[in-house]
């Protein structure tokens, strides 16, 4: 029985292509090269990439709070005490997070949805953490900082799914006393949060607005 495939590579090297090709944006060339930067890197340093996804999926979890990847619960910013917890800005992703954090412009807390309404996908209500931002407003030791909920900042993405989740959130929300703001339209349509620079971002944060025209209040 022959160890190698059909491209001549051995079935090992094959197996760890087809693994990284899984990879979000990893075509097969991109693949074949990480596969044989790995047989070109030393023992060491191979099993330091193999260490290091270990150590993710062993030591990262959700925090409980705002759902942000955490090595503790809560996260370092839900319990950092110079943070406004009464301020809650909701984005899709993790990675949306990491951005804006990374633009060092918003001092406020998160909701990470840990995705968006997708029909077509089938991603409902029940497949994101509303639940969650829902407790936190209504109960303020379920919020960082044990602090009450006073503004929902909608952080999503300006397109039509994101657009779509928003509106939903803000439906939600119209009953309770938060006040319901998005982030301005200097964001481009369609475009990706987590790609945006600092500067597009400080002008969306700066020109947010009532979410409605009652701002998500009930009269």
């Amino acid at each position: 029985m022959s160890d190698r495939t059909e491209s001549g590579a051995p079935a090992s090297v094959a197996r760890l292509v087809a693994r990284l090709q899984e990879l979000p944006g990893i075509g097969r060339r991109s693949a074949e090269r990480i596969a044989f930067w790995v047989l070109k890197a030393s023992d060491d340093e191979a099993a330091a990439l193999a260490n290091s996804i270990n150590d993710v999926k062993r030591s990262v979890r959700n925090c409980r709070v705002c759902w942000n990847l955490a090595e503790r619960d809560p996260c370092s910013i839900c319990g950092d005490s110079s943070r406004d917890g009464s301020t809650v800005l909701v984005v899709e992703q993790p990675r949306d997070l990491l951005s804006i954090e990374h633009a060092g412009m918003y001092r406020g807390t998160y909701h990470v949805l840990m995705g968006r309404l997708d029909p077509l996908d089938g991603i409902g209500p029940d497949n994101l953490t509303f639940g969650d931002l829902a407790r936190r407003i209504a109960d303020p030791a379920a919020n960082a900082g044990g602090v009450m909920v006073q503004e929902v900042i909608l952080g999503l993405n300006p397109d039509l799914e994101g657009d779509t989740t928003a509106l939903w959130i803000e439906q939600q929300l119209r009953t309770s006393a938060v006040k319901v703001t998005r982030l301005a339209r200097g964001l481009p349509s369609g475009s990706q949060i987590e790609y945006l620079n600092a500067a597009v971002l400080a002008d969306a944060f700066a020109g947010r607005r009532s979410a409605s025209p009652d701002g998500g209040r009930t009269r």
